[in-house]
């Protein structure tokens, strides 16, 4: 296939990202480079206080706290998905794809509702707290309902399949006789998976956790819902300003950072699978 055939092929593709990608990215970036009007509104009048603003101590804070709990979901998943992933790996080939199915079914549900049903489960009068009243548990219970630590199970629960597909993908293509090679030199079966099993499917990891990450950042629906306000994560902020302050140029100054920690990971995950596919190249 030449060179202009293959550009036509890809020119729909390119279309509709420019079209709802790149162009509200740029919207949102001019934004940001003008006042508030008095009564809200954009008033066009060049600044760079919007800019300056992102950085004061109270949005750095959020942006901070913000980047733990996604980072910690971030861990959280990659540690359980791989576990499964490693395990649906290792079963028969015939049974892989219908685990892949049940690892994926979740996605066949809106987000929100599957959001509420953590409510349902965890609320004072939920499923958890009438199963440990009905096995004799007594007294009040440690609130299970909106906070930090509920918000990163939503989270780790709304993204888990995507760490389990990225890991599943490198863990599936391992050559079983590389480990038989390993445990024929004397390796015990961590020694195997620690310095030939990981290093080797580091990438799939990689990519599950920035899929995470990136993902969890900016989400506004699970703190919003699981945490009940009780603390501020960057993707409530941005939503307050658009919608509550009507601050539409800082609201775009903190959607445009966001959107450059997002580009720069994701960049650095391409670095790393990139790298990791070419030592596997190097080393075949």
């Amino acid at each position: 296939m030449n060179q202009r055939a293959s550009t036509a092929l890809m020119a729909p593709a390119l279309a509709w990202l420019t079209a709802l990608m790149v162009v509200p990215c740029l919207l949102i970036l001019a934004l940001a480079f003008f006042r508030r009007g008095l009564y809200g509104g954009i008033e066009y009048t060049f600044t760079l206080e919007n800019l300056a603003l992102v950085f004061d101590p109270l949005y750095a804070g959020i942006f901070l706290n913000s980047a733990r709990v996604a980072g910690t979901a971030a861990i959280i998943a990659c540690v359980i998905g791989y576990a499964a992933a490693y395990a649906i790996a290792a079963m028969p080939r015939r049974h892989q794809p219908m685990l892949l199915f049940f690892a994926v079914l979740p996605f066949w549900s809106n987000y929100l509702i599957r959001t509420y049903a953590w409510i349902v489960l965890l609320n004072r009068e939920g499923l958890i707290v009438q199963g440990a009243r009905w096995i004799g548990i007594e007294g009040e219970l440690p609130p299970l309902l909106y906070t930090q630590g509920t918000v990163i199970v939503g989270l780790v629960y709304s993204y888990l399949p995507f760490v389990i597909l990225a890991c599943y993908a490198p863990l599936s293509r391992l050559n079983p006789e590389i480990a038989e090679a390993s445990f024929d030199l004397g390796a015990s079966s961590w020694t195997t998976f620690r310095r030939v099993t990981l290093p080797m499917t580091l990438p799939g990891i990689a990519v599950g956790a920035v899929f995470v990450f990136v993902l969890s950042i900016g989400n506004f629906v699970t703190p919003a819902l699981l945490g009940g306000g009780q603390f501020q994560m960057i993707g409530n902020t941005i939503y307050a300003q658009f919608l509550t302050a009507n601050d539409w140029p800082f609201g775009a100054a903190l959607s445009m950072v966001l959107i450059a920690i997002m580009m720069g990971l994701l960049f650095l995950q391409t670095l790393a699978v990139e790298r990791g596919s070419g030592g596997r190249v190097r080393d075949a």
